[in-house]
């Protein structure tokens, strides 16, 4: 089974655009996961069924009981968040669930409680099954919920003997990049031709060997500045790194977008033959989309 992150050292640079037609291409063959839990979307291309909703749970959070407790002020003492007011109220918003006071209370009147920081979900697409998640606001450990599903996915992916196991990762270089690549066969950079394209191209690039996962760089939107476009190309060859594409902006993008369709099913013409031939380079089937 191939497994293939779609990233981009940073948001914006179309990923996701090419991920949704990446699910179509593959013919079925394949599972899905939005790895990008902060912001999942790829579910607005692929107009998915919704078949299981399940919790995520990646934190606690203090609770006081207020008949048990004696305002010994041992909890305040201890805290090193400032959670629990003078009055001896726990904030939950500044409570890091570190479990100190519930620990050291003297009286036992302060439990911790589980909180649903997020859910995932099992879908149905047209192109196969989705994974994806939607956590909280404000809430953390999007890395263990990057987990959570790729690991569903994978699984899912074996149980049903598909031949591709189809991420579209975050943006960045945090702890959700890292959790959305452990484990994969290649990983595929998106960018674009400007300053803080390269820039975060060479950092996401540098994360990509960290975890030896083979990358290949994909220049979206390549007309933009044919000089910066040139940049890349000449530091990709200096780094031994295949320039899988070069894809120049199309109209015909931003009007598949505009109607929640994956490009090539939206359009026969150049946009939907460039990220064929895309396809063709990084999966299993070699060049056979050329």
């Amino acid at each position: 089974m191939e497994e293939i992150v779609v990233i981009s050292g940073k948001g914006g640079t179309g990923k996701t655009t090419l991920a949704a037609s990446f699910a179509v291409l593959a013919g079925g063959d394949l599972v899905l996961a939005d790895a990008d839990v902060d912001a999942a979307n790829l579910s607005l291309l692929l107009t998915p069924e919704q078949l299981e909703s399940h919790p995520f749970i990646a934190s606690s959070v203090a609770v006081l009981d207020r008949e048990r407790c004696t305002e010994c002020g041992l909890c305040r003492e201890l805290c090193r968040f400032d959670a629990i007011s003078e009055d001896y109220r726990i904030e939950p918003i500044s409570c890091e669930g570190c479990t100190v006071c519930s620990r050291a209370c003297p009286e036992e009147a302060i439990a911790m409680e589980e909180v649903v920081s997020g859910h995932w979900f099992l879908s149905q697409t047209p192109y196969g099954k989705l994974v994806h998640a939607r956590l909280g606001i404000a809430e953390e450990n999007s890395g263990r919920l990057v987990t959570l599903v790729r690991n569903e996915a994978r699984e899912l992916a074996k149980a049903e003997q598909k031949k591709y196991l189809l991420t579209d990762g975050p943006p960045g270089i945090g702890c959700p990049v890292i959790a959305s690549l452990s484990g994969a066969t290649k990983a595929l950079i998106v960018t674009e031709p400007t300053i803080s394209g390269i820039h975060d191209l060479k950092r996401v690039l540098q994360v990509c060997r960290q975890f030896d996962v083979p990358p290949a760089v994909c220049i979206n939107r390549c007309d933009l500045d044919e000089e910066n476009t040139r940049t890349i190309e000449a530091y990709c060859a200096g780094e031994s790194v295949e320039v899988a594409a070069k894809i120049p902006f199309y109209r015909e993008v931003t009007e598949a977008l505009i109607r929640a369709k994956p490009v090539v099913s939206y359009t026969e013409g150049p946009a939907a033959a460039d990220i064929a031939r895309l396809w063709g380079n990084i999966s299993a089937n070699g060049s056979q989309a050329d």
